[in-house]
């Protein structure tokens, strides 16, 4: 018991690092636009951490739980785990360097788990309690097919959105940036087309809503209220909310003189930042909450006939037994928490190269990445996919940049995160393989 303390404590540990490492994905570019001080936009941007407590399932945080087969390992594999992406995390902080927290604690776990497995096994096969042969690599979950033609999951789909997720946000934020422009001519073609948005951004937001007899706890006693606070339902909400009050200004953009619009679209970035913050806080501190999971599963699988107290009285969901997660409500709430108090920390030199030294970046340009980052979140959270925030964001303020012209984003810099992306994984689950020897010889 004392080893999964230290192991749920060390993981808040991390999301609090978390907060203040990817704090400048939220706010680099309200500071850069001089929308908000530096103080004012940690405040802001950890508000909405928090405040996606209320918002968000735990669809994620279930995808990173089950990042290895947590019958198969122990304790001290999730505990070298997290040391290593705390380390990580660490460095690349103190070099400024806008890594994945997402990646590098999937890395860990995932190199801690495989380090157990060549331990336990060795690098020949070995029979496994169904009766079939397994291998060392067998450990972590790499791939699992969707269920009914649904999202695949495991760590090949996670490695692959480290290039999707920066695409899609590059690609979000450029036909956002060519929306805006477009609207701020005196022509009918793009009212029309905003028109027509907006009325499918309802009807699709309409057929997403769960009803409230399919939702399995409903929050209220009314029905309308029930409906509306539903996580699932307050998501897409969410969704039309951004996507209308991009199009009301897009409506009127073309009346506007350069100061009003000026103006307008900071007051619009509060929006955006806000969005933003809230897909962070949804989306990172899930992740934590998997691993606290994970720690809990593998501690009952280890302790066999052991009682749980009610605090920790985790169930990890099984769609193929039919088998609904579990989660106390001090889990999530200290998670969220956690990031939030880390989002309050500040992080400064990444808020500088991600504000300043990818591309120059306007209020025009601010309200069009962070949109285009949190729609991204909003939709990868919905697929169960752990995306990083930090590429996310990236990719959309290249995606703005790009708008002026290509030499406008300074590839130099681009380059150099990228290959701190690539190797984020890899040098994680070294690390954390490594960390998980030394563990095992101090830790039966």
């Amino acid at each position: 018991m004392t080893l999964l303390i230290l192991i749920i404590v060390l993981a808040l540990i991390f999301d609090y690092i978390n907060g203040f490492h990817d704090a400048a994905n939220a706010i680099a570019t309200v500071v850069a636009t001089k929308v908000l001080t530096p103080f004012q936009a940690v405040v802001w941007a950890a508000f909405f951490n928090f405040l996606a407590y209320w918002v968000f399932g735990f669809g994620v945080a279930d995808t990173v739980a089950k990042t290895a087969h947590t019958m198969e390992i122990n304790l001290v594999v999730i505990l070298a785990g997290v040391i290593a992406a705390i380390c990580w995390n660490l460095l690349t902080w103190w070099l400024g360097i806008p890594s994945s927290s997402s990646h590098t604690l999937i890395g860990g776990f995932a190199g801690a788990a495989v380090a157990h497995a060549i331990a336990v096994h060795g690098f020949s096969g070995y029979v496994g309690e169904d009766g079939a042969t397994h291998y060392w690599y067998e450990i972590v979950s790499w791939y699992k097919a969707g269920k009914d033609g649904g999202m695949p999951s495991g760590v090949i789909i996670i490695i692959a959105f480290i290039v999707l997720a920066p695409l899609l946000g590059a690609l979000a934020s450029y036909l956002i940036s060519i929306w805006l422009l477009n609207a701020s001519r005196k022509s009918i073609g793009p009212k029309i087309f905003t028109v027509a948005l907006m009325i499918a951004t309802i009807l699709f937001v309409y057929y997403q809503m769960v009803p409230y007899e399919k939702i399995d706890k409903p929050r209220f006693d009314s029905h309308f209220w029930s409906v509306a606070f539903d996580s699932h339902n307050i998501k897409w909400f969410l969704v039309a909310f951004i996507i209308l009050t991009v199009s009301a200004f897009c409506l009127i953009f073309s009346s506007l003189n350069l100061h009003q619009a000026d103006a307008a679209l900071k007051k619009m970035q509060l929006l955006s930042s806000a969005a933003f913050s809230l897909g962070h806080g949804g989306n990172d501190s899930q992740k934590v909450m998997g691993i606290i999971a994970a720690a809990v599963a593998v501690y009952i699988n280890t302790n066999p006939g052991v009682h749980m107290d009610a605090w920790l009285d985790v169930v990890l969901p099984n769609d193929d037994l039919g088998i609904k997660g579990v989660m106390p409500s001090w889990i999530p709430l200290a998670c969220y928490s956690a990031i939030a108090a880390g989002t309050l920390s500040g992080g400064w030199k990444i808020v500088k190269t991600m504000g300043s030294k990818i591309t120059k970046v306007s209020s025009f340009e601010g309200v069009a990445a962070e949109t285009a980052g949190a729609l991204t979140l909003y939709f990868t959270e919905h697929l169960k996919i752990p995306v990083s925030t930090t590429h996310t964001i990236t990719g959309s303020i290249i995606g703005v940049g790009l708008t002026k012209r290509v030499s406008a984003v300074r590839w130099g810099v681009t380059v150099s995160l990228i290959w701190a992306w690539i190797l984020t994984i890899p040098i994680s689950a070294l690390l954390a393989g490594m960390v998980y020897f030394v563990l095992s010889v101090f830790i039966s």
